[in-house]
Parts: C-alpha cells; sequence; structure tokens
C-alpha cells in the first residue's frame, strides 16, 4: 500500500471515493474485492523511457467478465500481468491474453511486444494474438517472428510438446472508429496528437457497466474530451509542470509537442468531466507522485488519483 499512500490521502481531503485494490499485498480482502467487480481495470504499467524499478512500462487490461483486453505492452507487463493473476485477477491467466490494443509504436509502449507474443504460447496459450494498432504494426509484428524463428522451429519441431497456434499473431492495423466489438465491450480507437507521430490512438472501452477512456501518449488533444464526455474513468499521460520548468529547453521543446502537462490536463479533465480521472505514464521529473496530485488539483476539482503498477480499480 505504501506506494498509493499520497493518491490516498489527497483524494481522500477533496471528494472520498473507493480507494483502489493494491495488488503488490498479499490481502485476502485485496482478492476478493478485485474479483467483486465485472469491468476491472488493471494497471499493470505506468513507467515511461526512464528504467524505474517501481514502474513497468505502460499498459493497462481492461478485464471484463474475466476476458482481458490489453492496451500497450511496455516492458515487464506479462510480469506484471502474472503478478495480477497470483493476486486474484483471473482474467489475466497467461492462456487469456490474446487481444491487445497499440496507442503507437513508440518503443516503451512496445518493448513487450515479443514477450506477449511468446511467453503466454509457451504457458499454453493456444489461441492466437489479435492485435490492433496504427499503421506499422504488421511490418514490427513480421521482423519480430523471424527473428524468433529459430526459436519457433525448435519449440515445434523439437521435444517440447508446443501447441501449434499460440505464437501466431493476427494484425489488424486500423483507422478511427469502432475497431473491435464482442459481447462484452465496444472499442473505439481516436486520433490524438503525438508530436511527430503520423498515428498515434487513444482507446474508448464501453462495457456493460462502464465507459473509460485511455489517452495514450499525447499533447492536449479535443478528441479526448469528445471521447470522454462524463465516462466513468479517464486514464490519462501527464508531466509536472514544476519539474518540466527545469528541463533543457530542447527536452521543453519536445515535451511540450508530445505530452501533456499537469496544468493542461486540469484543463481537459475540466471539459471531459470524468467521474474519476487517473494519471499514469507519469513524468516527475523530482517531483512527487503528491505534488503532482496538488498541481492537477490546481484547475481541475474532480476525483484524481495517480496510478502505481498493480493498481485496479
Amino acid at each position: 500500500m505504501r506506494r498509493i499512500v499520497p493518491a490516498i490521502i489527497f483524494i481522500f481531503l477533496c471528494c472520498p471515493i473507493p480507494a483502489p485494490v493494491a495488488l503488490n499485498s498479499d490481502s485476502p480482502e485485496a482478492s476478493e474485492k478485485a474479483a467483486s467487480r465485472k469491468t476491472q481495470i488493471v494497471i499493470l504499467g505506468t513507467g515511461t523511457p526512464i528504467a524505474d524499478p517501481d514502474r513497468s512500462g505502460p499498459s493497462v487490461a481492461i478485464v471484463v467478465n474475466d476476458t482481458p483486453y490489453i492496451v500497450d505492452f511496455g516492458p515487464g507487463i506479462v510480469r506484471r500481468a502474472a503478478a495480477a493473476h497470483r493476486a486474484g485477477i483471473r482474467g489475466l491467466a497467461m492462456p487469456n491474453l490474446n487481444r491487445a490494443f497499440v496507442t503507437h509504436l513508440h518503443s516503451d509502449h512496445t518493448v513487450g511486444f515479443p514477450d506477449l507474443i511468446f511467453t503466454p504460447w509457451v504457458l499454453d496459450r493456444v489461441e492466437p494474438l489479435e492485435v490492433y494498432g496504427p499503421k506499422g504494426m504488421r511490418a514490427m509484428t513480421k521482423h519480430i517472428l523471424k527473428a524468433y524463428s529459430e526459436d519457433i522451429a525448435v519449440r515445434l519441431d523439437g521435444l517440447e510438446p508446443a501447441n501449434t497456434t499460440g505464437h501466431m499473431v493476427n494484425v489488424h492495423e486500423i483507422k478511427p472508429g469502432v475497431v473491435y466489438k464482442d459481447r462484452n465491450v465496444t472499442v473505439k480507437a481516436f486520433p490524438v496528437r503525438h508530436g511527430s507521430w503520423k498515428q498515434a490512438f487513444g482507446y474508448r472501452f464501453e462495457t456493460p457497466d462502464r465507459i473509460i477512456v485511455i489517452s495514450g501518449d499525447c499533447a492536449p488533444s479535443q478528441s479526448i474530451v469528445e471521447n470522454c464526455d462524463g465516462c466513468d474513468v479517464l486514464i490519462h499521460e501527464v508531466y509536472s509542470q514544476a519539474g518540466f520548468r527545469k528541463r533543457p529547453a530542447a527536452w521543453q521543446k519536445y515535451h511540450a509537442n508530445f505530452h501533456t502537462s499537469s496544468r493542461e490536463l486540469a484543463e481537459i479533465a475540466t471539459r471531459a468531466r470524468p467521474r474519476l480521472l487517473i494519471l499514469y505514464h507519469q513524468l516527475l521529473w523530482d517531483t512527487t507522485e503528491e505534488d503532482l496530485l496538488k498541481e492537477v488539483s490546481q484547475g481541475y476539482g474532480g476525483k484524481i488519483v495517480s496510478g502505481c503498477d498493480l493498481d485496479v480499480y
């Protein structure tokens, strides 16, 4: 619970909401609470390119009726999924990890792709991995499978009793609009502004009991406001305005064009009106999560938490 204390204190002072379930706890109460919700948001990773050992690469799992839908696969997320499963999130069993949505192709959001392809296969995933993402996803997948071709051959043709389908990947290069639908979710992709990337997407998940919007990496984008519009949960990237002021000019130019400041996020959230705002992919730069929450709250009066790896909402 240590890493979520600042967020909980802040929310209590503003407007009390149920605290997240911390999966990095062995408490049976955590497992029971996590299992009691039809739609669960599991924060698998909140990291950035900074190699912070407490934050795996960016990834969020939307789990509906024990079926997981993963958004982005930064480094370490398969192990995070295993930790969440061990703590009581039944849907994140390895064989179930077969649907993923990619916001954009930055390395910190995709370095875990080979892990997501091969580890669940070795651990008995039979269904091919279905991946939805921007143009370039197909080429990336082709090259990864080629790079691991010897591994695949040894597992299929050697003594290992590997199945013949779980390593396969079906790639869907998407355009804005509804990109996926089943009995649990309708998933809509919408464009966001992320510097010089030609394609970067946010996602809106509509489940039987919740509407969840995930920004991906982006500078302030009107599409976030339009797709949230009073949604249940908005999960949005953010950087500290105070930390930003200490950055070199070249990095300030980069971040201002690729990402969203705490002040800008407050303006977006005020117009988007989510019932809960979750900060992720936080760039703190020698500030604290409590500082970041205060920065956002100076311009936004709604409910806010700063997400940590293995939090459940």
